[in-house]
């Protein structure tokens, strides 16, 4: 089971509120899509129980700072490839759409993980595209995360 999340914008309270989720839930991977926005936020992800990979978003303006909070956790960029039990995962935070379609469209992908709208979305197709909505609720009010099979494809949005 992976969880993903983005756009947490340094709500301490809902971080704290998915890391104990994806623990109870014993997770084996948090992706998350961008907008960790500030270094003080590492000391809730540390509390995680499995790996995180984590990718910038256009409001982590700290970079360097967050490059060195989260060092022992993960290294952070724009963009990550990874497989997990055979699916190949892009990460993205999904500031420009058309990359995100080119992304979904390319065939490279099994699963497109992306962020930015704060909108929760997932689209079936023969890759499929998850925004989990914003996980700080400030735009939306929701407070969103998905728990996804990446063996079944199969996913179930939380509300925090």
């Amino acid at each position: 089971m992976i969880g993903i999340m983005a756009d947490t914008h340094d709500n301490l309270n809902s971080i704290r509120k998915a890391v104990q989720l994806f623990n109870k839930e014993e997770v084996e991977l948090v992706i998350h899509a961008g907008d960790l926005v500030s270094p003080f936020t590492a000391g809730e992800f540390q509390k995680l129980n499995s790996k995180l990979v984590a990718i910038f978003g256009n409001n982590d303006g700290e970079r360097d700072g967050l490059k060195k909070a989260y060092r022992k956790m993960c290294l952070l960029e724009d963009f990550k490839e990874l497989s997990v039990n055979g699916k190949s995962i892009a990460v993205i935070h999904g500031i420009n759409e058309s990359l995100v379609d080119a992304l979904a469209l390319s065939g490279k992908y099994d699963i497109v993980v992306r962020g930015h709208t704060h909108k929760l979305g997932i689209i079936h197709g023969k890759t499929m595209v998850i925004n989990p909505g914003e996980a700080c609720g400030y735009i939306s009010g929701d407070e969103t995360v998905v728990l996804f099979d990446p063996v079944r494809l199969s996913y179930e949005v939380v509300q925090l």
